[in-house]
């Protein structure tokens, strides 16, 4: 009885082990957020250290205002919403939408195999490979993941051999990243591409209903789902200012003018 016992407490303590280690791969340095206001519900992302440019540009941006009143211009369900469209503030029912941006890129920023597209990710949106070979990131377009669970071994077999094909055997699904999209999810062909920058922290249920209205053949919303305000929670420290010399006793001092 107690060789059975040993046995079934070392199974636990495996399987613990196992558990814990694929939550502290991808568990990353999260010192910002940004808290999303929407006419769906509110959506809170928390932004990764990992990827400081990124980080640092998406800041700039939503402390610019420029998140304020844009839509989320295009759903996919069972795959992912997207924002940041700047001409969609105004956009006319039925409007293509898509191509409002700045005229400057980031740099990619990939931190793979610990930050991938799992569900919940929250990525920015790019040119295409085509004109824009380096992978640079939108300066203000991002998407945040939905995805689909993989049940199917053979369905990750086939997104690594697209993988292998578009990254040149670049991206490897590592085992801690297939066992995540068989049971979480994500978009797993996206890996390598995409600059992964941060996560919800709060509003997945948000993200959920978004993911699953009905859109024009476009990929818009039917109905206007908009992004009422966005707004910086948990900012980087600013840096102290610099503290004055003092001045020692007698110093002559610049002569002020007449």
């Amino acid at each position: 009885m107690e060789r059975i016992w040993n046995k079934a407490l070392r199974v636990v303590v495996i399987l613990f082990t196992f558990h814990f280690s694929l939550f502290t791969s991808w568990a990353q340095t999260k010192n910002t957020e940004v808290l999303f206001e929407t006419t769906a519900g509110n959506i809170r992302i928390a932004l990764y250290d990992e990827t400081p440019q990124t980080r640092d540009n998406f800041l700039k941006i939503t402390k610019m205002g420029i998140y304020d009143s844009l839509l989320i211009h295009r759903v996919i369900k069972n795959f992912m919403i997207q924002s940041g469209d700047t001409n969609s503030k105004h956009a006319k029912p039925g409007q293509l939408l898509g191509s409002g941006d700045f005229d400057y890129t980031t740099e990619a920023e990939f931190r793979l195999p610990q930050i991938f597209h799992r569900r919940g990710v929250v990525a920015m949106a790019r040119e295409g490979d085509k004109v824009n070979p380096e992978r640079r990131s939108s300066a203000c377009q991002f998407y945040i993941v939905w995805g689909k669970v993989y049940q199917d071994d053979r369905l990750l077999a086939k997104v690594q051999e697209k993988l292998d094909s578009v990254t040149q055997g670049q991206v490897k699904l590592t085992p801690e990243m297939i066992e995540v999209y068989k049971t979480v999810g994500g978009t797993p062909h996206l890996d390598g591409q995409y600059t992964v920058f941060g996560e919800v922290v709060e509003g997945m249920d948000v993200v959920e209903k978004i993911q699953a209205v009905k859109t024009d053949k476009n990929d818009r919303p039917l109905e206007d789902i908009r992004i009422l305000k966005a707004t910086v929670t948990k900012d980087l420290p600013q840096p102290k200012p610099a503290k004055k010399a003092p001045q020692k006793k007698g110093a002559k001092r610049p002569a002020k003018r007449k």
